[in-house]
């Protein structure tokens, strides 16, 4: 039999933008460690029940159980609105460096208006190409990564893009005393570390939210 947690993880993640365990936990406010103690206790915490319903507006029977309903109040596809994000010339570094920097809009994406202001700030995000293997599996070579500019709030492990001087990269940001970490899901790839006077020269372009891949 499924443990409750384990459920939930699958019926959330197939129903939002939420892709992880770590982004879900933050939706939560909660520590990954708060996951893992749920768990457990093969019990879903009411808190997280409302905390759900009120984010995604989805049915606090189905969060428990699966069953019935997915969402509550349902939109009519003529109500649900959508937003057109800019995708621009500069693409995001995941190896060495890039120094694409243009920000000449080159197409637009179509997200739900209700979407992207649960995932952030809607007006402040913009959307750039991935190239280069130092973020694989994670991010690939060709990936479009969402990027919100109005987060730039280091948060331990989340993943962001970085301008340095004219290079811009796609790395998890880390602080650590007197000092920034970037590391690469590639193991291939050693971390970087930033001291204080090369820090002032780091600008937090934004956080990624969200990321696809098209096959060609």
């Amino acid at each position: 039999m499924m443990n409750k947690i384990d459920g939930l993880i699958a019926r959330i993640l197939e129903v939002t933008g939420i892709r992880s365990q770590t982004e879900l936990a933050d939706a939560l406010g909660i520590n990954r460690s708060g996951i893992t103690h749920a768990r457990r206790k093969n019990e879903i915490p009411d808190r997280w029940i409302v905390k759900l319903y009120r984010k995604f507006g989805l049915n606090p029977v189905w969060i428990e159980t699966g069953a019935g309903r997915v969402f509550l109040n349902v939109e009519t596809s003529q109500d649900i609105e959508f937003k057109t994000i800019p995708k621009v010339k500069a693409r995001l570094s995941a190896g060495s460096g890039s120094f694409e920097t243009l920000s000449d809009v080159t197409d637009y994406l179509s997200f739900q208006s209700r979407w992207l202001t649960r995932k952030g700030s809607a007006n402040a995000m913009v959307a750039m190409e991935v190239f280069g293997n130092s973020m694989e599996p994670e991010l690939r070579a060709g990936d479009t990564v969402l990027i919100d500019q109005s987060q730039t709030e280091i948060l331990a492990g989340a993943i962001y893009a970085l301008g340095i001087e004219d290079t811009i990269l796609v790395k998890r940001i880390e602080k650590h005393p007197n000092k920034l970490v970037l590391t690469s899901e590639n193991r291939d790839y050693q971390p970087i570390f930033l001291s204080l006077d090369e820090v002032e020269k780091v600008r937090i372009i934004g956080k990624v939210v969200w990321s696809c891949r098209e096959y060609r």
